[in-house]
């Protein structure tokens, strides 16, 4: 049997689409809502598949620098003239940051994350770490209320 959990993020983020051809090639905004799905074959010690506060320490910085921020890409030409906006423009290199790539980045963030073994400290002292045997089956972020973008291990998927 396999256990699998959720843990939602929601943040405000901009994003320009150089390459669409209509309005969302023009600064606009969404509130997502991020969905990371984890599985695991056992509990661990702590009879969870995988503590909550980890995914949410191994997240936090990413997802703050994206909040209230504008997604760009780097080839877009009005990239230049963002520089005034500093560290609230997040760049991606040579693609659109469409839903899609942000749901891969976030999969393949996290995905690097676990491999890693990393120990996080909250803010109280307590120390946090992914159990053995975790999988992260998928990402899906939603860019409205009825339209989502999902990245998911292929494994996962079937």
């Amino acid at each position: 049997m396999t256990y699998r959990i959720c843990k939602t993020f929601e943040i405000e983020s901009g994003h320009m689409l150089s390459k669409h051809t209509e309005r969302c090639r023009f600064p606009h905004g969404h509130s997502r809502r991020i969905e990371i799905v984890l599985s695991g074959d056992q509990l661990d010690a702590n009879d969870m598949v995988c503590d909550f506060k980890t995914i949410k320490l191994a997240l936090g910085e990413l997802l703050d620098q994206w909040d209230h921020a504008l997604l760009v890409n780097s080839d877009d030409p009005v990239r230049e003239s963002l520089g005034a906006l500093g560290e609230r423009i997040v760049v991606f290199q040579g693609r659109d940051p469409t839903t899609e790539v942000l749901a891969e980045y976030i999969f393949t963030f996290l995905s690097t994350r676990i491999a890693s073994d990393p120990t996080y400290s909250s803010a109280t002292g307590g120390s946090y770490r992914f159990p053995a045997g975790l999988k992260l089956d998928r990402v899906r972020v939603w860019e409205t209320s009825s339209s989502w973008a999902e990245y998911a291990d292929g494994a996962a998927a079937h």
